[in-house]
């Protein structure tokens, strides 16, 4: 038995990698972007990181005073970028708590609606810088470019609320919440978008490892790429997604496909929407497969790559865009 589970995973771990290969033959890098227009979206990147994971800090339930600190200097800088915000507030040990939703509504196709997720909230002892700061940070920053656009589908940027333990997969994670609530409501979600963890990168050989080691024979062993993830059921939108991240941005970009048993593959909020069932892909940096800070006091601002940042969020906001937009099929998912 011993064996023959080896073989298996050696024929898993091959296919993995053949899979990568196709999607990124398929793929063609983008258009380069300007200086001046990069170094500004660095800065106000850092600035939000810095607010958050420095000047607030540790934020979450042991912290209830910082997180409410959090969720409205949140709140304040989607209104300063014209968006319209709605609350989601829930119980949680006595306290109220809650996601923080942008709404925009679509032309064409309102019915069909896109997600794009950050949860705010820190781990306990971190202040949280790269998780989850910078994606948040890449969240406001994406508010700030499509909340005055009106695409074809309609389009929701989230901040969610309790993704960290001991609220992680229980029904009081935030979009644990937001996901049940849309099924009940009968929305048709037909792609979700968690940013996870996404601001650390290194040139380094060997800084990128793998919870399996024959994964280095088909993925850099450096960790200056950006990660799409997503389990077998969600497949064809990570394949569109990554197809229009490549065509807005020159940022290194790969793609891993897999059963869910496969370690870290849901490790955040799009855990939710495959509980309920929608089509769902996380995009991180790999947390602890390459950054030694995961988790601790040592989180911090400092640590957080905000030119790399910035260039993985020009990417971003032009897939967001072709998602919103697009009339592929593969997005229709099954609900």
């Amino acid at each position: 038995m011993i064996i023959l589970f080896s073989l298996l995973l050696v024929a898993f771990l091959l296919g993995v990698g053949w899979y990568s290969k196709r999607y990124r033959a398929q793929t063609a890098a983008g258009r380069p972007e300007t200086d001046s227009e990069q170094q500004a979206l660095a800065t106000r990147l850092e600035d939000h990181v810095q607010m958050l994971a420095g000047r607030i800090g540790e934020r979450n339930m042991w912290h209830p005073g910082r997180l409410k600190q959090a969720a409205l200097y949140i709140e304040g800088q989607l209104a300063e970028a014209g968006c319209s915000l709605e609350d989601q507030p829930y119980q949680v040990q006595g306290k109220t708590v809650r996601n923080i939703v942008v709404r925009i509504e679509g032309r064409e196709r309102p019915e069909e609606i896109v997600v794009i997720g950050a949860h705010y909230d820190s781990v306990f002892g971190s202040p949280g810088a790269n998780d989850n700061a910078t994606g948040v940070a890449v969240l406001l920053e994406m508010a700030r470019a499509l909340c005055c656009e009106r695409p074809n589908r309609s389009l929701r940027l989230v901040a969610f609320v309790n993704e960290e333990p001991p609220f992680f997969k229980t029904r009081e994670m935030g979009s644990r919440i937001y996901a049940r609530r849309a099924k009940q409501q009968g929305e048709k979600i037909v792609a979700m978008v968690s940013l996870e963890t996404i601001g650390f990168y290194s040139e380094a050989e060997g800084s990128q490892t793998f919870p399996f080691p024959l994964l280095s024979f088909f993925y850099p062993t450096r960790a200056n790429f950006i990660a799409f993830v997503a389990n077998f059921r969600s497949r064809d939108l990570l394949q569109q997604a990554l197809k229009a991240f490549r065509a807005d941005s020159t940022f290194p970009a790969e793609s891993l496909v897999s059963p869910e048993w496969l370690i870290g593959i849901d490790w955040s909020d799009h855990w939710s929407f495959w509980r309920s069932g929608y089509p769902a892909i996380m995009i991180t940096d790999t947390a602890l497969f390459r950054y030694r800070h995961y988790h601790s006091s040592r989180d911090t601002p400092d640590q957080v790559n905000y030119q790399a940042l910035s260039r993985v969020t020009v990417g971003l906001v032009g897939m967001t865009r072709r998602l919103a937009d697009s009339t592929s099929p593969a997005l229709a998912g099954k609900p």
